[in-house]
Formats: C-alpha cells, sequence, structure tokens
C-alpha cells in the first residue's frame, strides 16, 4: 500500500509523460529482461544474409548507425526518468528507493505510464538496482571504436551504479577489430559479448551464409577472451537438419573448445516462415531431426566439450520433458557449470532419451509460432 499521508493528488507525473528515448527489438533474453536497461547505438544486423533468418521482418532492415550524440541525449533522458521516478519516492517517503509502491502510485496518477516502454524499461532497471544495461541492437560492435567507448563512458559516468554493459556482436566484426580496440573498448567499461556461433563446422556455416569460418571464429573468441570479456556463445541444435548432425556437433565442440567461452547458449534450430531455409523445409530438402535425435546430437557436443564455461538452455525452444513433464533442463541464464556439472548434464541427456518421444515437443510445432 501507498503511505497513507501521501495521496495520488500529490504526485507530478507529467514530466514522466514526456519523456522517451529509441528501444530496439533485438536483445537477448539473459540481458533484456526486467533487470537490463537497454540503449540503441545501431539498428538492425550489419550482414542480414544468414539462411536462417534473412527474410524476417528485422534482417530486412538495414545496418543503420545511430550518431554518439544521438546516443548521449537518450542516455540523458534516461537519466531524467531516473531523476523524476526517484523524486516521487522522495515525495511518497521512501527516501529515493524504488518499490512497488512507488510504481503502483506513479500508475494509479497515470495509467497510460503503464504501456510507455522507456518509462517501463527504467522503472524496472532501477527496481531491480540499475546493474546491467544492453547495448542496441545486433552488432554494436560495428561502429567505430572510438565512438562506442565514447558511448559507454558516458553511460558509465551518468550511472555509476552499472557494474555490466553488455552487446551482441558478430564474430566477424570481433574478428576484425584489432586486440587492442577491444581492450580499450573492455576498459571503457564494455564487459560481455554475445555472439551467434550457430555452428563450428565450416561447411554448415557456408551453407548458411553465416559470412564466418571456424578458424576466423577461433580467433575472434579467443581475442575477445584475452581482452578481459565474458563471453556468451549461441549454438543452434539441428542447424544442419538430420543429414549434418554428426558434423555439426563434432566441428562445433572443437571450436569451443578452443575458445573456452564462459557461457554456451543453445537455440534449438526452427525453420523461419519467410526465410530461405524455410522454404527448403517445405521442399522436404531440410529434413529436422526428432526431439531424440537432436538429443543425440547434444549429447555428441556435449561428451566432446572440455572448457570451464556453462551450457545454457535459457530459451523455450529446449522442449524435452521428462515423464511426469517437467522441463528436462533447468532453463536459468547460469546452467551447467563445466567441468563440475557435465556428469549431470550427461545423465539428464539420457533421461530424455529414455523419456517416451512422443512426450517432447517436436520443433516443426514451434515452425508457424510468430515469437520465438
Amino acid at each position: 500500500m501507498i503511505r497513507q499521508n501521501y495521496g495520488v493528488h500529490d504526485i507530478d507525473v507529467e514530466k514522466l509523460k514526456g519523456y522517451s528515448f529509441e528501444l530496439g527489438p533485438i536483445r537477448p533474453p539473459s540481458e533484456g529482461g526486467s533487470y537490463s536497461l537497454l540503449l540503441r547505438a545501431t539498428r538492425n544486423c550489419s550482414w542480414n544474409r544468414c539462411n536462417f533468418c534473412r527474410g524476417l521482418s528485422f534482417g530486412k532492415q538495414k545496418l543503420q548507425l545511430r550518431t554518439v550524440e544521438e546516443v548521449k541525449r537518450d542516455i540523458d533522458t534516461i537519466e531524467a526518468i531516473s531523476s523524476e521516478i526517484k523524486a516521487i519516492s522522495w515525495q511518497l517517503g521512501y527516501g529515493g528507493r524504488i518499490n512497488g509502491n512507488v510504481g503502483a502510485a506513479i500508475i494509479q496518477a497515470s495509467p497510460d505510464l503503464d504501456t510507455n516502454q522507456s518509462f517501463v524499461v527504467v522503472f524496472n532497471w532501477l527496481y531491480f538496482g540499475a546493474k546491467t544495461v544492453f547495448i542496441q541492437d545486433a552488432d554494436s560492435l560495428i561502429m567505430r571504436t572510438g565512438d562506442l567507448i565514447e558511448i559507454v563512458k558516458y553511460l558509465k559516468q551518468t550511472f555509476p551504479t552499472i557494474d555490466r554493459v553488455t552487446s551482441y556482436a558478430r564474430m566477424k566484426t570481433v574478428f576484425r577489430k584489432s586486440l587492442e580496440e577491444l581492450k580499450e573498448l573492455n576498459k571503457a567499461g564494455l564487459s560481455r559479448l554475445h555472439c551467434g556461433m550457430e555452428s563450428g563446422d565450416d561447411e554448415l556455416l557456408l551453407y548458411i551464409d553465416k559470412g564466418v569460418t571456424s578458424e576466423e571464429q577461433i580467433e575472434a573468441g579467443r581475442k575477445a577472451k584475452e581482452a578481459g570479456y565474458e563471453l556468451s556463445l549461441y549454438i543452434m541444435p539441428d542447424l544442419g537438419g538430420r543429414e549434418r548432425s554428426e558434423q555439426h556437433a563434432r566441428n562445433t565442440a572443437r571450436v569451443l573448445n578452443m575458445i573456452n567461452p564462459d557461457f554456451v547458449r543453445m537455440r534449438p534450430f526452427v525453420p523461419r516462415k519467410g526465410t530461405p531455409m524455410y522454404e527448403e523445409y517445405q521442399r522436404g530438402e531440410l529434413r529436422l531431426s526428432s526431439p531424440h535425435e537432436r538429443l543425440r546430437e547434444i549429447k555428441t557436443l556435449i561428451e566432446l566439450l572440455d572448457f570451464t564455461g556453462s551450457v545454457c538452455f535459457d530459451h523455450m525452444l529446449n522442449s524435452w520433458y521428462r515423464e511426469d513433464h517437467r522441463l528436462l533442463f533447468k532453463q536459468d541464464y547460469d546452467g551447467y557449470k563445466f567441468p563440475e556439472e557435465k556428469k549431470l548434464l550427461l545423465e539428464l541427456i539420457e533421461l530424455g532419451l529414455q523419456t517416451d518421444e512422443s512426450i517432447h515437443v517436436h520443433a516443426k510445432e514451434f515452425v508457424n509460432l510468430p515469437h520465438l
């Protein structure tokens, strides 16, 4: 309940209603939720040619680089929203602390703010401590290094509570950056990179038109680690279908072992309507594996993994179940730590393989879903 000696009529929310900053659609689940502030430095993807997403709405848009001044203005707007929310907290008697009562009072005073994404993102970020920021969209490192350094420094100067700044980056973009550039960015405050590796198999990388080779991935990953970043790599089980399953698993494990990333995040492949790979799937040229076949591919990968990071199943597409219909894998952002939990993960995979396959969800059931 809001403290009784303060009424909603005492709260001035007019300034909050007038603030907005640009937000993009692209972000990883582990960074985007309620915990992280979203700050858009680029629009869309620098490549836009991967056959599993080319043709989707965001895959049709050309890369646009926002100026340093534009992004700084957004940071200033975020600071203004933060100050207004904290001022209301003081007015309500909470001493600047951001809690549910403060949010309830603001929404009671102006219900429209409940659908104002700029307000919602900043309020949630403050509520959870204002610790983490994700720089959007799909490849922020494509910016000039000096420009991105200026943005990150300004962000951290404006919000001293920040302890992690993260971004998506193409492996090829990281490969092209010098080690010194990567170190300078890390020193400025960029601390974690999320990269869609997808596979470590060169034949498959060429097939999906990823624009990078396995050796370039290895060099990029090693440089990122040497420069001081936490590295989160995304892998797509079944990306090559049944025919390329074995080579996909084995060669991906080889590349991951050479890089030793902090996180390996599983994103099982689903052909999305409008993409070249969806058309192949529709023509019967791309055969998706069954749930058990996908698990066996992951088993091969896990057996060969020899690294000190974590394997994560933090997405709904990891839809394998136990006989009692509970999820087979935990779907948190921290995953299973290697080598300590490798045996446990292999045991879970065996449990999934022993479970009636009809209990698991087949990838084809996700194909026509509008959002994943």
